[in-house]
């Protein structure tokens, strides 16, 4: 395996780390990614590849958030923390719209959709309706504060909005479902956390269904490839996901919706021109 392979390994996760959880679309920087610096290996691999590598970002987040996550504590007797469980199931709610598209139609969506143009204008829609939110919501308190708060019909209007972004690259997972999360009334904080912990079972049912489809039956080499961009995904998420917490409690998402603006014409222009 040459140094150089493993070094755009490092590029992905790096890459794959900071855009998964900011609402900036993993895909559309991905895309841009792989027209730059291409991976020498099979396009089956490489399909894998860009959902497996998610993984990484996955452990981020159960590293950070394993005492919210866990519903079991071992002291002197097991204690079974219901609150943690009756949240589970509210993010089982969630999952449930895009898990049923994914498992029946995903090769399908990804022929159709996977492509500049989509991913340019999912961008820029979502980017421009993240400014029109934050502008209309600007000094208003949020009706949900607390992940405790949310409502099982409420965690399944915020699994619509997760489908919009699994049907639609561009439109970004987390990006979605903040914004949804914000007009259903949760506050930033809340709608992030809930964004975290609602990606550990989507995005392990995604890595998991493309590695059966993939087969098991990996080279050393990209063995290693997938090992190293995992690796680089789960140290960059931590450093990401913590510094994404720390800013939303003094600051609003616009930022994030000029950069996806920006970032949309930037594809258009790039796959116009190139």
């Amino acid at each position: 395996m040459e140094i150089i392979e493993i070094l755009k390994a490092i590029l992905y996760g790096i890459v794959e780390g900071i855009t998964e959880w900011l609402p900036i679309s993993s895909t559309g920087h991905l895309i841009v990614l792989e027209e730059l610096v291409k991976l020498n290996m099979s396009e089956e691999f490489i399909s894998m590849f860009r959902v497996v590598i998610q993984l990484g970002a996955i452990l981020a987040v159960v590293v950070i958030f394993w005492k919210q996550l866990f519903p079991f504590r071992f002291q002197e007797k097991p204690v079974i923390q219901k609150d943690i469980f009756s949240m589970w199931f509210k993010i089982i709610v969630a999952c449930l719209p895009a898990a049923v598209i994914g498992i029946l139609f995903d090769e399908q969506l990804e022929a159709l959709f996977y492509n500049p143009q989509t991913v340019a204008a999912m961008l820029i829609i979502f980017g421009v309706l993240f400014i029109i939110i934050e502008n209309r919501n600007a000094g208003k308190d949020a009706k949900i504060k607390s992940i405790s708060d949310i409502t099982y019909s409420t965690a399944l209007w915020i699994g619509v909005f997760q489908l919009i972004a699994a049907v639609f690259p561009g439109t970004s997972r987390s990006g979605a479902t903040i914004l949804g999360g914000i007009l259903l009334g949760l506050s930033r904080t809340v709608a992030a956390e809930f964004t975290f912990f609602l990606a550990v079972p989507v995005m392990l049912g995604a890595s998991l269904l493309k590695l059966v489809k993939f087969g098991f039956g990996f080279t050393q080499g990209e063995f290693l490839i997938l090992f190293i961009g995992m690796a680089a995904a789960f140290l960059v998420s931590v450093v990401v996901i913590r510094f994404l917490l720390n800013y939303i409690r003094k600051h609003d998402f616009k930022i994030f919706g000029w950069y996806r603006i920006a970032l949309g014409i930037l594809v258009l222009a790039f796959f116009m021109f190139w």
